[in-house]
């Protein structure tokens, strides 16, 4: 069955046609890790989510798949060598939607990171996160910094530091990683929610959903459940009746987007602010990302908005670091804030509480994962799936192969490796013209889309029918059969990320791509009309602030 929700009564019928070994609730890069692995060896999975796949955490990261510098700073070598490793491995699974990003970090009398200091940090984070000989650190003297990056303010600069992160794109990270598990038999379906749990001898064995989209009740039966709900871990585990005392601490993020005419990055930065804080500047298509803010957060989850003191805190950071850029409130094209979900420890500051995942079990059997990074998901979900067999195994007798995910590509990975990936874009982009694109277009569809570009080239039907340009027809169509899109905002945000680098392309076609959706998914006028309010408002909240005390 296609990815589809124009199969999704077929989809919604296969959650209650028969008992899943395992069930998880949260369709964010953590559930769809855990999909992957519980998939890949043989274990009968089902995933539903309340929103649509990455709508939460996993679409409003710094879109870095790093090796966690800044947790050396925090002495916390295990998580350095961790996800150091963790993300060659992301890397080589899915190079079409992860990039090597070389990052300039530049050294000021008296800020953060002192020129000894720093080189013995590099040294020691290539080495904990087994950085390869061609990626490691080089240290830069004053002229070398200010020749990768010109705009550096030029006071008190005494070196730099260079080394590779690495640039994602974290939802369609997230939508590769559970087409991979569909592709592998799991079920994955998105607007469902989980309402209520249903135990048998004081164990949870199912769930009563709701399908968010027309209010049917649903009846999910499963050996096993995974709570993977990201930001609502709590809002779900209050609904089982064995929650322990532990309980998440809200952060909020948020990142700032600005127009390459405007603020002309040429290399990526992490620096200090005034506060000392460490922020990223990111170029990225024609555009300059700038975060993150770090703050504690106890409002509405589903919809964090950049405050007008986010905003200032960002540009201040720009000016402190960029003192020759000159960037105003009005040239913030776009933005997003996310919600990171941290285990609380008390009397901790935001940026000193730990970003390591926990697991726990409750006595009705409810597992629960929370905190972590997007870098270490593919570990993460290891860690979960190994206690998810090793029960069903004591369950049923049967037993079931060890992870598979260390060398299984996502999808779209299929390229024979990291290393041909340039190779294989020229490829495609000379291939794209015999169905109708140009060998640029060809080339940015393969860097996107990466083995699965021929099915998006295929997407060219109809387009004589359409206002749309060619290329944003094929990738809507894809997305539609393919990628479990449901609404405009779906597509505009977690499968192409233009709400965040194009927002302008989404003012002007909005009402074409929903007309499109309209007449595939055949909605009503009323319907349409409102999944456009829906998108309408979520480019109000990327454009625009809203006042620091609301």
């Amino acid at each position: 069955m296609i990815f589809s929700n124009l199969k999704r009564e077929e989809w919604l019928d296969s959650l209650q046609a028969e008992e899943f070994d395992l069930l998880i609730i949260g369709g964010g890069i953590t559930g769809a890790g855990i999909a992957l692995d519980a998939a890949a060896r043989g274990i009968k999975t089902a995933v539903i989510d309340m929103q649509d796949f990455a709508a939460g955490t996993s679409s409003r990261s710094t879109k870095l798949v790093h090796g966690g510098l800044r947790y050396l700073k925090q002495l916390e070598i295990g998580v350095v060598a961790e996800v150091g490793k963790e993300r060659a491995i992301v890397y080589e699974n899915g190079p079409h939607v992860t990039t090597p990003e070389w990052m300039l970090l530049p050294m000021h009398e008296g800020g953060t990171f002192g020129k000894f200091t720093t080189e013995i940090g590099l040294r020691v984070y290539d080495f904990l996160a087994g950085v390869k000989k061609t990626e490691r650190r080089k240290m830069l003297t004053v002229e070398e910094t200010l020749r990768k990056e010109p705009l550096i303010k030029r006071e008190g600069l005494v070196g730099g530091g260079y080394y590779v992160e690495y640039r994602t794109d974290d939802a369609r990270l997230t939508i590769e990683v559970m087409k991979k598990a569909v592709e592998r038999g799991a079920a994955a379906v998105n607007y469902v929610k989980a309402e209520t749990f249903t135990y048998e001898n004081g164990k949870v064995t199912g769930l009563q959903a709701k399908d968010l989209l027309t209010d049917q009740q649903l009846e999910i039966k499963a050996k096993i459940i995974v709570n993977a709900a990201g930001p609502w871990v709590d809002e779900v585990r209050k609904q089982d009746y064995s929650i322990n005392n532990k309980y998440l601490k809200l952060t909020k993020g948020v990142h700032i987007v600005i127009d390459q005419s405007k603020f002309p990055l040429k290399q990526a930065v992490y620096f200090d602010s005034p506060d000392g804080r460490m922020i990223f500047a990111i170029p990225r298509d024609g555009k300059t990302y700038v975060g993150t803010t770090d703050t504690f957060y106890d409002k509405e989850i589903a919809q964090p908005k950049m405050l007008a003191a986010d905003r200032d805190y960002l540009l201040e950071a720009i000016h402190y670091m960029f003192p020759d850029v000159q960037i105003y409130d009005e040239d913030v094209e776009s933005s997003w804030a996310g919600v990171r979900p941290l285990i609380y420890e008390e009397g901790k500051d935001p940026s000193e509480i730990s970003r390591k995942d926990e697991i726990w079990e409750g006595a009705s059997g409810l597992i629960t994962i929370a905190g972590g990074k997007l870098t270490g998901y593919r570990r993460m979900a290891e860690t979960v799936v190994d206690r998810v067999s090793t029960r069903l195994s004591s369950q049923t007798g049967e037993t079931y192969e060890k992870c598979q995910t260390k060398h299984l590509p996502v999808s779209g990975g299929d390229i024979g490796g990291a290393a041909q990936l340039r190779s294989f874009i020229e490829q495609k982009g000379e291939e794209a013209v015999a169905s109708g694109f140009s060998k640029q277009e060809g080339e940015y569809l393969a860097g996107m889309y990466g083995s699965n570009v021929d099915q998006v080239f295929a997407c060219t039907q109809d387009t004589d029918q359409t206002d749309l340009p060619r290329v944003m027809y094929a990738q809507l169509q894809y997305a539609v059969h393919h990628e479990m899109v449901w609404k405009p905002a779906d597509f505009f945000i977690r499968r192409t990320g233009k709400l965040f680098f194009q927002i302008h392309e989404v003012k002007k076609y909005k009402e074409q791509v929903a007309a499109a959706m309209a007449e595939w998914f055949s909605w009503s006028s009323s319907m349409t009309q409102l999944y456009l309010a829906e998108l309408n408002e979520e480019i109000s909240v990327a454009h625009r602030p809203i006042d620091s005390r609301q």
